[in-house]
């Protein structure tokens, strides 16, 4: 008699197909992510082969549906992605997530014609995307930008600058926002799909970054460029709800990477610490190394909770302004300091460029900046606390 059994389930609820992505990236991500990071960060070299290489499997359009040339896989699996990728380098993970963001932009935005004309090449890892929001004088109030978007017949004429843009230089199409009518406030920002080698469009100087130095960021520079009309994503003065909707979800993408990253430092501590001996025995065998590594490892896994909640939520098509920013908070201080105690284990040699650990420290500081300050999302989660008491008042 053959007995039906129903197949075993993940206790935390990944499908099989979401832990075959899982085991697909760390294992890609180990063999061929992972052995070039530390000359990639040393050379400030962006490899555009791993980006394409990404795209031969499939993970450049993870999110997105199949008939635009995605894997139609949703955000949880991308999360999943994210965090193995981090695991290995942190820099390439921010690249492959302001890709995914951009493409947000124009899958939620753009028209059906828009759709097929940008995105199957960059789903398919051809064609890389960029997100240019920040400029000298806007960051945090994103409001307050100040690229001209004045129409001239079926054109746009830009005039500008952006900075900190991931991505500048090695992207083909980026997503830019800029304003029709600065008088108007946010009222007037407005989304734009811009090709690169538009007449008008350069790029300006590259920064020298602290960390996440595998990946360019630079200065874009609009001088009466010209752009299509046809390439306007939405309606004018719709930029900075496209901005901030494709933001939520990126921040995900940023808790993932982050949790990636701090578990990367994590098992190098713990590693390093059965190794290390002083006193004639282990480090490893002394209570304060271990109450450290036992901390470091629940901050990580708490993290990875969080963000997963998060994608779980959007997947599900739930609100996550304040489940995304929690997310998005935690993990990136939860790498600043996982990274900062692996930096204590190694000691000396943790101060070293020759250890892992001091480039894990470094990359782990411009996540509690970018896609929004940690302080940012300290108010937009204290907002929706409370909106929620007043709601029930």
């Amino acid at each position: 008699m053959t007995v039906e059994t129903a197949p075993a389930r993940d206790p935390l609820g990944l499908s099989e197909d979401e832990r075959s992505v899982r085991d697909l990236v760390r294992d890609w991500a180990a063999k061929e992510v992972a052995p070039g990071a530390a000359q990639r960060d040393e050379e400030e070299r962006y490899d555009i082969g791993l980006f394409h290489r990404a795209g031969e499997l499939g993970l450049t359009g993870l999110p997105y549906p199949e008939e635009l040339g995605g894997a139609g896989m949703g955000t949880f699996a991308w999360t999943l992605a994210a965090e193995e990728i981090a695991a290995a380098d942190m820099a390439l993970a921010v690249s492959l997530s302001v890709h995914i963001l951009s493409q947000l932009c124009i899958f939620a935005n753009g028209t059906a014609e828009q759709k097929d004309r940008f995105l199957p090449p960059m789903t398919a890892g051809r064609e890389l995307g960029a997100f240019a929001l920040t400029e000298p004088q806007a960051g945090s109030d994103a409001a307050s930008l100040a690229l001209a978007a004045t129409r001239d017949g079926d054109d746009y004429l830009l005039t500008g600058t952006k900075i900190w843009i991931t991505n500048a230089g090695d992207a083909t199409r980026y997503v830019v926002f800029g304003t029709v009518d600065r008088s108007k406030g946010k009222a007037g920002i407005t989304a734009f799909v811009v090709e690169a080698g538009t007449p008008g469009f350069r790029l300006g100087s590259k920064e020298r970054k602290m960390g996440i130095r595998g990946t360019t960021g630079a200065e874009l520079v609009f001088e009466n460029a010209r752009v299509p009309a046809a390439n306007r994503l939405g309606e004018e003065g719709d930029g900075l709800r496209v901005a901030l909707s494709a933001l939520g979800a990126g921040r995900i993408s940023i808790a993932a990477a982050c949790t990636g990253l701090a578990r990367s430092a994590l098992e190098l501590a713990a590693r390093y610490a059965l190794q290390r001996r002083q006193f004639g025995r282990s480090i490893a065998d002394q209570e304060m190394i271990q109450a450290m590594l036992a901390e470091m490892a629940v901050q990580v896994d708490a993290a990875r909770l969080l963000t997963w909640r998060a994608a779980r939520l959007r997947d599900a098509g739930q609100p996550i302004n304040s489940p995304s920013s929690m997310a998005k908070w935690y993990a990136s201080d939860v790498a600043m300091r996982v990274t900062t105690d692996a930096v204590q284990i190694y000691g000396g040699a943790g101060y070293s460029r020759d250890n892992p650990v001091e480039r894990l420290m470094r990359d782990a500081k411009g996540a509690q900046i970018y896609e929004g300050t940690n302080q940012i999302h300290r108010l937009i989660v204290a907002q929706q606390v409370l909106d929620a008491m007043r709601r029930d008042a």
